[in-house]
């Protein structure tokens, strides 16, 4: 295969949804499945590293949120920082959290907040040392700047807002 047929394929999520303008949002959908699915692989191995082989991705990511700042959330403030609108797998993510000692709540008036424990926040701690090791230190080895990283968040969140606006759309037909 010569180098100019190499570089017109078109590596997409699937072909059907590549045909005709727009083909690149099906490639740019690949690259998110292969991503996402890489990204939630390294999360459980992470944390199993860190010491808790128990946790879905889901669950890592509503300690994670829980942990951010030091701040007490409520399920709302989880789901929105997440960008998850089926409130009970986050509500379902909590309760085993708290099952397992790694967060607690505290409910004032109506609103239930939740907040790590010492043992959630040891193993947030633990998860940012596998972390620093395994990924942020073969990060040099991209050869991308912190500037290129910000712009890759930045290009994810406006595809997110686009995808969440297109969504709405569907729910309207």
């Amino acid at each position: 295969m010569t180098s100019q047929a190499k570089t017109k394929r078109r590596i997409v999520s699937s072909r059907h949804l590549a045909d005709g303008e727009g083909w690149e949002a099906s490639e740019v959908e690949y690259g998110m499945i292969i991503a996402y699915n890489a990204f939630c692989r390294w999360m459980n191995r992470c944390m199993s590293a860190a010491g808790n082989t128990d946790l879905t991705p889901l669950e890592i990511l509503v300690l994670h949120n829980t942990n951010h700042r030091g701040r007490d959330k409520r399920l709302t403030d989880i789901c929105f920082l997440l960008n998850i609108e089926d409130t009970h797998t986050v509500s379902y993510a909590l309760k085993k959290l708290m099952k397992m000692g790694l967060l607690s709540s505290e409910k004032r008036g109506k609103e239930v907040f939740y907040r790590t424990s010492q043992e959630g926040a040891d193993l947030c701690d633990a998860y940012r040392s596998v972390r620093d090791r395994c990924f942020v230190d073969g990060l040099a080895n991209l050869d991308i700047s912190g500037e290129e990283m910000r712009e890759i968040a930045s290009s994810l969140r406006v595809l997110s807002g686009q995808y969440d606006q297109a969504s709405r759309a569907a729910a309207s037909l």
